[in-house]
């Protein structure tokens, strides 16, 4: 018997790969600070967790709408409305067993076989993998340093083709960190309505912006054309460190929400509801504890982009926003240690992981080979002792 060619083409997640392998050394007894996860290090507010407590305690445990219960989807559209200038109904809003869920609806709505998304790289991973997933064509745009790693419409025209449907923006971006302004935003939106193309807007780390001079901006908020085409992806993941409750969602056009909403009802039907509890209380009540992550998240990224641009052969650009640095270690290639040559960041992790224990994830499935990530999402304690060993690593070998 044979898999399908579908399944066998697609990769397993690499940054949970790493994650995993991280925690069973750490099981072993092995010390191992990571570097690895794309996930807040700080518990879900007591308020949210009571929120689920007491949805339990009611037994709020039955189906709600395969959409989203009606109240949840109501506050995702309050806060649109509130925070991002966006116009959405109710019934608009798809409620997702978190972001990932609410890409592969999204591009399950738009793109037939053989249908092509522009991808602006360095890109998260999953992206590809999703596209390929929903049968469509994944198109990398490689980006420069020199240009802070944004993409822009002479760029994209040149990979335009008669197949492209889609592209996807994501700002804050994982990997980089990097924030889209006003007009790099209206530039991409022109390009999108010139050539009659939906827009993914992966909007995910929208909460964490380090600068008082950058703010987030929706690109579907730029007018009424770019709105009806832009699916906006987000969830409570980052904002409110709730990557285990699964709560993510998709705002879009009524057309496309009911697509979403007619495949969503046979497959996953709706996100678990105790869940649902929660986000309605994180949506609703105190957001000062998101201030206060974004404060903690701030102080951990001058600290390591200070300390890793000290270090020897290595650089990154400052992130803007999301919790990770982008590493360039091209430097460190085409050099050899106890014969072993060190060709891309694959090569850089594996030693860094099992020579000096420290987890980092290496930026081949990101579209860049000689990049590795390194996600600040951990305790500064671990920071401290994670750049003390890759200091080591550097300054030992090269």
């Amino acid at each position: 018997m044979k898999l399908s060619d579908k399944i066998n083409a697609i990769r397993a997640s690499a940054t949970l790969s790493i994650s995993a392998r991280a925690a069973k050394m750490k099981a072993e007894g092995i010390d191992i600070i990571s570097f690895g996860a794309g996930e807040p290090d700080f518990d879900t507010p007591d308020f949210i967790k009571q929120a689920a407590i007491k949805a339990i305690n009611e037994n709020y445990t039955h189906y709600t709408a395969y959409e989203g219960c009606e109240e949840l989807r109501r506050a995702i559209a309050d806060k649109l409305k509130r925070e991002n200038n966006l116009d959405y109904d109710y019934t608009q809003i798809v409620v997702s067993n978190g972001s990932k869920h609410a890409l592969n609806n999204a591009f399950a709505a738009i793109l037939d076989p053989g249908d092509e998304v522009i991808v602006p790289a360095p890109f998260w991973l999953s992206y590809i993998e999703i596209i390929k997933m929903e049968y469509g064509v994944p198109v990398i745009v490689n980006t420069y340093k020199e240009k802070s790693f944004k993409v822009n419409s002479s760029m994209l025209e040149k990979v335009l083709t008669d197949k492209t449907k889609a592209l996807i923006i994501n700002s804050p971006n994982n990997p980089t960190g990097m924030v889209y302004t006003e007009s790099e935003l209206k530039d991409i939106a022109d390009f999108a309505l010139k050539h009659d193309l939906f827009v993914i807007s992966d909007e995910i780390y929208e909460k964490l912006i380090y600068s008082h001079k950058l703010r987030h901006i929706s690109i579907a908020s730029l007018n009424d054309e770019i709105y009806k085409r832009t699916i906006v992806i987000n969830g409570l993941s980052k904002s409110h460190a709730m990557t285990g409750w699964r709560v993510g969602y998709t705002a879009s056009s009524k057309e496309i929400a009911k697509a979403i909403g007619s495949m969503q009802s046979h497959s996953t039907s709706n996100v678990n509801s105790i869940a649902q509890k929660a986000a309605i209380a994180a949506l609703t009540g105190d957001q000062s504890y998101v201030e206060q992550m974004l404060t903690e998240f701030k102080h951990r990224r001058d600290y390591i982009a200070q300390r890793i641009s000290d270090i020897p052969l290595l650089s990154s650009l400052l992130p803007k926003g999301a919790f990770y640095l982008f590493v360039d270690i091209s430097k460190l290639c085409s050099k050899t240690i106890d014969g072993i040559e060190i060709k891309d960041s694959e090569d850089v992790a594996k030693i860094l992981l099992e020579r000096y224990r420290v987890a980092v994830v290496p930026c081949n499935v990101f579209g860049y080979e000689n990049y590795i990530r390194i996600s600040y999402a951990t305790s500064m304690s671990n920071i401290v002792e994670g750049v003390n060993r890759i200091e080591k690593f550097v300054k030992q070998n090269f």
